[in-house]
Order: structure tokens, then sequence, then C-alpha cells
């Protein structure tokens, strides 16, 4: 008896047009071809073959990418479009600062030295002026 693996999640099984194929790889498929092969067929006398070839592949290869590569249930289009969001559009901002403690308490000793520093000298300017009214 034959076995099939089925998968478990099923939200990623693709749905095959024609060819074993989906529909957005036989649309950029098509798309790679319309523009390639016309573009090859133009080019190849003042270029000649090799960097007609070349060209057509150069300018394919971006159709086809987009045909085929998918990160993490997205498109190649909405990566490049959440990539730029993230990186380019709106700017890192760090949302959570830790509060440097040491730093706190240094300022904190330095404060208490001089409110003390300002009530001695108080204290030794109401003593003077008690000495000399006596």
């Amino acid at each position: 008896m034959a076995y099939v693996t089925v998968p478990k999640d099923l939200n990623r099984v693709k749905t095959k047009v024609a060819l074993n194929l989906t529909r957005r790889q036989l649309i950029c498929f098509s798309a790679a071809g319309l523009v390639g092969i016309p573009l090859y067929l133009l080019t190849r006398n003042a270029l000649g073959n090799d960097l007609a070839a070349l060209l057509m592949v150069m300018v394919m290869l971006p159709l086809f990418a987009f045909a085929l590569y998918e990160k993490d249930g997205m498109p190649l289009e909405a990566f490049i479009g959440n990539y730029i969001r993230v990186r380019i559009i709106y700017p890192r901002i760090r949302p959570y600062q830790t509060e440097n403690f040491y730093r706190l308490i240094h300022y904190e000793t330095l404060h208490r030295k001089e409110l003390r520093a300002r009530a001695e000298k108080k204290i030794r300017r109401t003593h003077k002026a008690k000495s000399r009214a006596a």
C-alpha cells in the first residue's frame, strides 16, 4: 500500500494551477518570458548572442525571484516592503533604557554633601551674628 505524507499545517499548502505551478508563479514566469524573449530577439544582432542572452537573464531574474522567493509565508514584495519600512522609513528608537543606579546614588551623595555644607555655613553665620550682638 502506498503512503502519502500529509502536512500538519494545511495553510502553507499552495494550490497548483498548471504544470505544478501556482497562479503567482505562472504570472511571474509569463511576465518574464514576455519581457525577456523580445529583449533577446531585439538585441542579439546589435550585441551578439552572448551579451543578449546575459542581458535577457539579468532582466528576467527579478521576476523569477518574485515568483519563487517566500520567507515566513510572505512573498518577496511584502518582505521588501517590511524591510524598507523597518530599516529606512521608521527610525530606530529604543523604548526601554535602564537607569544607572550608581550614578543616581553618586548624585544623591553629592547633593547631601552640598546641603550639609550650606547648613554648616548658615550655622556659622548665625553664630557670628550672635557673637557680634553679644
